[in-house]
């Protein structure tokens, strides 16, 4: 299965914070943004990762991840000249996924639970149709809102509704097999001239193909696309580390646990880093 980051949002709703640096490189507490998505794919076993970045941006992310290798990863980034809704990410992407299975994450979410790993392998190895995520919020109307059955199939997606058939949302973490490229080329842009996210997973819904994998109230969803989002983010990030002494979204240490790289490694980077507080964590893994 192969990963793609959607981290091209220009982050218009941080300006000015966003107008010298491209929204996912700015720091949530101790870590740059973009790290938190790319952990999601990491806990679920997947290594092969395509970021697609704002245009002209390419080299600032490759200054900050280069290819991947120091956390056992294979790193391509690509640009999104225009854009065109998070489904374009699919489009761009067509040719890294191949024939392959792909799980699109927005480089803006940010997902914890202390068995997160185990849920994302276990949507991982579904081989057929999609999965998505429904997270149970108090008031859903702001959100796409999924309805689903007892055994996990979706009945019913609805954006915004004034009427919400359920509290759980769909975050922005999606798992589909091959069929996705055919959905995705043949979508209409939408009244706002964009890709819809939300179409594809219709379209998986009018096949009877998707799957929603409910998250407990132990998982935590955050998305830091505001300013109190971005703060709310660090503040729960610092709050999680604090109380269980274990970094989140440190990729290192989960390309440690994936046995993509050795423990050598990993200290040789915390040797580096010794002056700061992440320094100091990867040289005790």
């Amino acid at each position: 299965m192969k990963g793609i980051v959607l981290a091209a949002g220009k982050g218009t709703r941080l300006y000015p914070m966003t107008k010298p640096v491209s929204k996912p490189l700015l720091p949530v507490y101790d870590k740059p943004l973009i790290y938190y998505p790319i952990a999601i794919l990491m806990q679920a076993g997947i290594s092969d990762i395509m970021v697609i970045v704002p245009p002209g941006e390419t080299d600032t992310f490759q200054t900050l991840l280069g290819d991947g290798v120091q956390y056992g990863l294979k790193i391509t980034f690509a640009e999104q000249p225009v854009a065109r809704g998070i489904a374009d990410a699919l489009l761009i992407g067509r040719e890294f996924v191949g024939e392959d299975r792909v799980c699109l994450v927005l480089g803006d979410n940010i997902f914890y639970a202390p068995s997160l790993g185990e849920t994302l392998k276990a949507a991982a190895v579904n081989r057929s149709g999609a999965t998505v995520f429904g997270y149970w919020v108090e008031d859903p109307r702001p959100f796409g809102v999924v309805e689903f059955g007892a055994d996990g199939r979706a009945i019913s997606i609805e954006e915004k509704p004034r009427h919400p058939k359920s509290n759980y949302i769909i975050p922005g973490l999606y798992f589909y097999d091959h069929q996705v490229m055919e959905i995705a080329g043949n979508l209409k842009p939408s009244a706002r001239g964009e890709l819809e996210i939300t179409d594809v997973n219709l379209e998986y819904l009018r096949r009877g193909q998707l799957q929603v994998v409910p998250l407990e109230r132990d998982f935590t969803w955050l998305d830091a696309g505001t300013a109190d989002s971005l703060l709310i983010a660090g503040q729960t990030i610092k709050q999680i580390q604090d109380q269980t002494g274990r970094y989140v979204g440190c990729l290192e240490e989960l390309g440690l646990r994936e046995g993509w790289v050795t423990a050598e490694q990993v200290h040789k980077i915390g040797d580096e880093l010794s002056m700061t507080l992440y320094g100091k964590y990867l040289q005790c893994l």
